[in-house]
């Protein structure tokens, strides 16, 4: 099992890669599917309400990059690194279960931050085109 600072920087990674994934997701690919969908107004609200969404969205590149590197590196933490670690001994014996679920719940925020990121980047960068070549057939 981790110890307890393995398993705290698996989490805050874990974490900080859902919180990029997700602020990919508001800035560049949310808006993008509104105005597809035909709900401009909402978009020109919602950025009205939250002005740091433009500055995300003019830094897409950067945003989506930095958010990409933060969830490999916590794939790269969570199935390669962290493992290598683990001990027998790492956790309490009395309270085993608590490893294991913080380590269920590190994977699961994983895997929900990669989702996120891989739905903002189809609808930031791959459904425009495709959506303007089939227009235009």
């Amino acid at each position: 099992m981790n110890t307890p600072s393995e398993t705290r920087r698996s989490s805050l990674l874990s974490y900080f890669s859902l919180f990029t994934s997700v602020s990919t997701l508001l800035c560049c690919a949310l808006p993008s599917l509104l105005v597809l969908l035909g709900l401009g107004a909402s978009v020109a609200s919602t950025l009205s309400f939250l002005p740091w969404l433009v500055t995300l969205s003019r830094h897409k590149q950067w945003t989506f990059t930095v958010s990409g590197i933060l969830i490999a590196l916590s794939f790269l933490n969570t199935y390669y690194i962290a493992p290598r670690f683990r001990r027998p001994d790492a956790c309490n014996p009395n309270g085993s279960s608590a490893c294991r679920e913080a380590s269920r719940l590190s994977v699961a925020l994983l895997w929900l931050a990669a989702a996120i990121y891989v739905i903002g980047f189809f609808v930031a960068y791959v459904l425009g085109p495709v959506l303007t070549k089939l227009d235009g057939a």
